[in-house]
């Protein structure tokens, strides 16, 4: 299977490639535009694998997206591509207008131009994969989850303009009949992932002796999914998916900010421990809010469950265990990031 992956060098999609090439046997063009998230540094294990093709270029970019997409002929698009940071949406929200809905509906255009030129059983087989967030459905209470049909209701820029392409790739399905498939995701986390999300900045910090920022009261509450199950999930998607559909997709791990935070300390004094005495806890520190932060999500994936036999198989006891090891083991790749790109410092505090 020949896949066009969009935002391959980031974290989710980082994920994909390493998986479809490695162990899929598929190949895969990787388009990306390298932003700060982007790292090529994830995939030096495949650089010069047959299966792998890497282009640098923004899919804003119509002419350079129709030449790929016309001398690749890919089977399937896959499209991870956005900014994804809510507090560097908060920030600046134009750079997440432009990505994440004026590059899907120029990605969403020049897939129809190429999906119509195609013939016979490579059309039939085409797919277009949409991979969004959960953030789309806005905030829930105490209790409730979010399932298929919870309609959107979006609070940051980020959420908004991941919504907008959610309802682009649908309008591009019903209107012109592109073959679709779309996913809402809970948080992710594991390797890879840029040191501006929660878990790994709380790791970075833990192995930096730094304090740890908590949001308001820590009392925020996601439902956390361990990233090779999500990439799992998405190919499940993609080969098993019925067109036109949407499928959440969660790790049914909720749990507080507070409580992944004070997990993280609790294994890293096992793992790492401080000076005698001292305790990784020690350095929570309780800071501003986020403006317009969401209280609660939590996914409803009984239907890829039941519809295509899909479910996670770490819990967070796991998965956290895997990530700390990792971060741990690889800090030349977040290193660098911390030389070059990002300090773990704050964002998103505009209108703190």
């Amino acid at each position: 299977m020949k896949i066009f992956i969009t935002g391959g060098a980031g974290f989710i999609g980082g994920n994909f490639v390493l998986d479809q090439v490695l162990q899929k046997d598929n190949a895969v063009l990787n388009y990306d535009k390298l932003t700060y998230a982007g790292n090529l540094m994830t995939l030096s294990a495949i650089k010069n694998h047959p299966n792998y093709d890497f282009v640098h270029a923004d899919i804003c970019n119509r002419n350079i997206l129709k030449e790929n997409l016309e001398s690749y002929k890919p089977d399937a698009i896959i499209h991870f591509a956005a900014e994804s940071h809510v507090d560097r949406s908060i920030d600046g929200p134009s750079d997440f207008i432009k990505t994440n809905i004026m590059g899907t509906a120029v990605l969403l255009d020049e897939a129809l131009h190429y999906y119509k030129s195609l013939h016979g059983s490579k059309k039939e087989i085409f797919r277009f994969l949409h991979v969004s967030t959960d953030e789309v459905y806005g905030s829930l209470g105490s209790e409730g989850l979010f399932i298929e049909t919870t309609a959107y209701d979006p609070s940051s820029p980020y959420s908004a303009s991941k919504a907008s392409s959610d309802h682009l790739v649908r309008a591009w399905h019903r209107t012109f009949g592109l073959p679709v498939l779309i996913t809402n995701c809970s948080n992710n986390y594991g390797p890879y992932q840029f040191p501006e999300k929660l878990i790994p900045l709380i790791i970075l910090n833990c192995l930096s002796e730094k304090k740890l920022p908590v949001y308001g009261d820590g009392n925020n509450i996601r439902d956390w999914l361990y990233v090779e199950d999500h990439c799992d999930a998405l190919y499940t998607v993609l080969i098993k998916g019925k067109l036109g559909e949407t499928y959440n997709i969660g790790g049914n791990n909720e749990m507080k900010n507070i409580d992944i935070v004070k997990t993280i300390c609790q294994r890293m004094d096992e793992l790492a421990p401080r000076l005698i005495d001292k305790k990784y806890e020690d350095l929570i520190t309780f800071v501003a809010d986020r403006p317009g932060h969401d209280f609660r999500y939590a996914i409803d994936a009984s239907k890829i469950w039941n519809a295509l036999g899909w479910k996670p198989k770490e819990n967070f006891a796991s998965g956290i265990e895997k990530t700390i090891r990792w971060y741990q083991n690889n800090e030349k790749w977040w290193s660098k990031i911390q030389d070059h790109t990002y300090q773990q410092e704050r964002l998103g505090v505009m209108h703190v």
